[in-house]
């Protein structure tokens, strides 16, 4: 069996146009049929030889839908835009390999190692098969393997009805990858598209998460949220207190150029500004502080942090939870998707920690955040 999936993690090389028929479509490497797999997901599942730079307990398998004529959708941050150069089969997503394998080999293989297994999620792309291939893989991975399913959604292809289409198939959380904070940014990146296109709808991305937290309740939805993309830490804390009031999940991840994308040569946020405002979500999320307790400066920076006791802050950090990679939870409601190298490459410190940080790594994330001139 694993000599067998291996073989199967290749690249394709398909030239089928988009008007194909559907039998000509089954032929090609292309969801539901087959599905790209993260690269950390690969190696967990022994697809894939390598190891993480600290071994640690990964269970947390991420799936992206495979088209020939790829997403349509044109971000100016993202790897899989349309417009950034080379084939679409080449493109890397979050900057990491995303190795292509047959989905019914796949679910097998996750079945086999359900155990390990702590969250599952099917990324969509803006495509107009997506919603479809997206039941279809559903239901195999319900039907075969128990550990809860996430959906990172493409808003465009969406409505109401098939949010409670994937609800009624066993769809346990929705993600909406929101990114840009404010209305001004998402359209300046996401809807700002060079070769005329219309671009994606802020209202239409709304319109889903608000349809999403009423069909799967509180806590089953999730807003993806990026520092670095030219907000401000108000816009960000502003955008955390909002979510959170509404027990809507957010999740944090960093900026990290895609080369050769519109923003490829776009700088990461500093390391402090981002530890920062992982502490600042998690004070919101887990100690009840609102937008009003931080101060800014004038141009929306976290100057200050209203807090009755210093201690209380260094006490939070030293935690080291605001630091974990936010992700869906597991069965038992521990950290399940940790999607490691998701925000700095394999070369670099760790941006956010697939593991609770040892004593080490809060020594130099006590450094990186620099708590003193906040309190």
């Amino acid at each position: 069996m694993l000599s067998k999936l291996n073989s199967q993690i290749q690249a394709h090389d398909t030239n089928v146009v988009f008007t194909r028929t559907k039998s000509e479509r089954s032929s090609a490497k292309e969801s539901p049929n087959w599905v790209r797999i993260s690269a950390a997901s690969a190696i967990a599942l022994g697809l894939k030889s390598g190891r993480f730079a600290k071994e640690f307990d990964f269970g947390g398998i991420n799936l992206l839908l495979n088209y020939d004529d790829g997403c349509r959708s044109d971000c100016a941050y993202c790897g899989l835009a349309r417009t950034r150069p080379g084939d679409y089969e080449d493109k890397s997503f979050i900057r990491v390999e995303w190795p292509l394998v047959e989905t019914a080999s796949l679910v097998e293989r996750m079945r086999l190692l359900e155990a390990k297994l702590t969250r599952l999620c099917i990324s969509m792309v803006t495509n107009p098969y997506a919603f479809r291939d997206t039941c279809t893989i559903t239901d195999s991975i319900v039907q075969n393997v128990r550990t809860p399913l996430s959906i990172l959604v493409a808003p465009p292809t969406l409505n109401r009805t098939k949010l409670e289409e994937f609800k009624a198939r066993g769809v346990d959380m929705i993600g909406i990858g929101l990114d840009a904070v404010t209305e001004t940014l998402f359209r300046s990146l996401r809807t700002d598209v060079p070769t005329g296109g219309s671009g994606l709808s802020w209202t239409q991305y709304w319109k889903i998460v608000n349809d999403a937290r009423e069909i799967f309740g509180p806590w089953k939805v999730n807003c993806h949220t990026v520092v670095g993309l030219g907000e401000s830490d108000f816009d960000l804390i502003e955008m955390f207190d909002k979510l959170v009031s509404r027990e809507i999940f957010p999740y944090l991840f960093c900026f990290n150029p895609e080369p050769d994308s519109r923003m490829g040569t776009t700088p990461k946020a500093s390391i402090t500004r981002w530890r920062r405002v992982q502490l600042a979500k998690y004070l919101i999320e887990e100690r009840g502080y609102r937008v009003k307790d931080f101060m800014f400066s004038n141009d929306g920076s976290l100057v200050n942090i209203k807090t009755p006791s210093p201690r209380e802050l260094i006490a939070a950090a030293n935690e080291g939870v605001a630091f974990m990679t936010n992700g869906c939870p597991g069965p038992n409601g521990e950290p399940g998707c940790t999607r490691p190298y998701g925000s700095y490459k394999p070369s670099e410190s760790y941006r956010d920690y697939p593991f609770l940080p040892s004593t080490t790594d809060l020594q130099r994330i006590t450094s990186e955040l620099d708590l003193e001139e906040l309190i």
